[in-house]
């Protein structure tokens, strides 16, 4: 008989079931992982797949995340797990929400121009 892991039973958490991210300046690919509900092959994977997951690498390769690459990995998470996304598909999406974003301040940069 198979036993459940912790990752099993996280991997299956909604996203809004997830534990608070602290307030830290860095996290280890561990830590990332339990805050996540992922294991670490597959966040070393997800870096491969998504250019926009770039964690800092120092002494020995090992891999420190910053706040808003956990916040995004766990989009990443939602997106495949929840949502029901491909790979390319979750890629995408991040890719349109990053340039919708790039418009807006585009767009407020013009307003502030325009009001003065």
């Amino acid at each position: 008989m198979l036993q459940k892991s912790v990752f099993d039973s996280a991997a299956a958490l909604p996203s809004s079931q997830l534990p608070p991210i602290p307030a830290k300046r860095y996290f280890t690919i561990g830590e990332v992982a339990d805050l996540c509900g992922v294991r670490s092959h597959v966040l070393r994977y997800w870096e491969q797949e998504f250019s926009q997951l770039s964690p800092q690498k120092r002494r020995g390769n090992r891999r420190y995340y910053q706040h808003h690459e956990v916040v995004l990995i766990r989009k990443i998470r939602s997106l495949l797990y929840e949502e029901g996304f491909t790979i390319s598909g979750a890629r995408n999406r991040l890719d349109e929400a990053r340039g919708e974003l790039r418009l807006r301040d585009e767009l407020q940069a013009v307003l502030q121009i325009l009001s003065k």
